[in-house]
């Protein structure tokens, strides 16, 4: 059994109190932001059944991001947008979206705990966690506020631009997403670089 807490443990034991996670949501899909949430969580207590946002049911990451947002010492939620995405490329995006996010907590981090390999521009110390969202609990939480988030937001735009299927999709390169550009052309919140075949 994966102690989810090792990371954090390790970090405390090293004299950091304040630990924010980070993690992005968004990075493959044709359209919308790519989204990141860093969050700062006490660790005395920690919430039942944070893991991967995607490994969990949309039911239980709603409800968990509602109890991981009440219960944060501090949370960000940032997104960069389709045509920043397509100005500095979806790498540079991510970085900057992670790092808007942690700069923009109302609590100043000790330490920062990111998921994948990104690292970031910023003075804090941070740390790197390949698969953070399954190994470490700061990260997962905010896979899961990032993913709520991102999954409502493309809900709305489902409404605005109800061809494409983005409530179902969420923007992702579906065979009924796809079938709608060829048929309706791309729209405001595709992201160009990512559809060229279809301009």
């Amino acid at each position: 059994m994966i102690d989810k807490l090792q990371f954090e443990k390790q970090l405390i034991k090293d004299g950091y109190a304040r630990i924010c996670g980070v993690d992005e949501v968004g990075r493959g899909p044709l359209a919308g932001p790519v989204v990141c949430a860093a969050v700062i969580m006490p660790l005395e207590k920690i919430i039942e059944g944070v893991d991967d946002s995607k490994k969990l049911s949309s039911k239980k990451r709603e409800r968990l991001s509602e109890i991981i947002l009440e219960n944060a010492v501090a949370y960000a939620i940032c997104r960069v947008e389709p045509q920043i995405i397509d100005e500095i490329n979806i790498l540079q995006a991510t970085r900057l979206c992670m790092k808007n996010a942690v700069e923009s907590l109302k609590a100043k981090p000790d330490f920062v705990l990111t998921d994948g390999n990104m690292k970031l521009d910023i003075s804090i110390p941070q740390r790197c966690v390949v698969k953070g969202d399954s190994l470490s609990y700061s990260i997962g939480c905010a896979s899961i506020v990032a993913k709520v988030y991102r999954d409502k937001l493309m809900c709305e735009y489902d409404k605005i631009y109800p061809d494409y299927a983005f409530a179902k999709n969420k923007g992702y390169g579906t065979e009924i997403h796809i079938r709608a550009i060829e048929r309706t052309g791309i729209c405001a919140i595709h992201r160009r670089s990512f559809t060229k075949r279809w301009q």
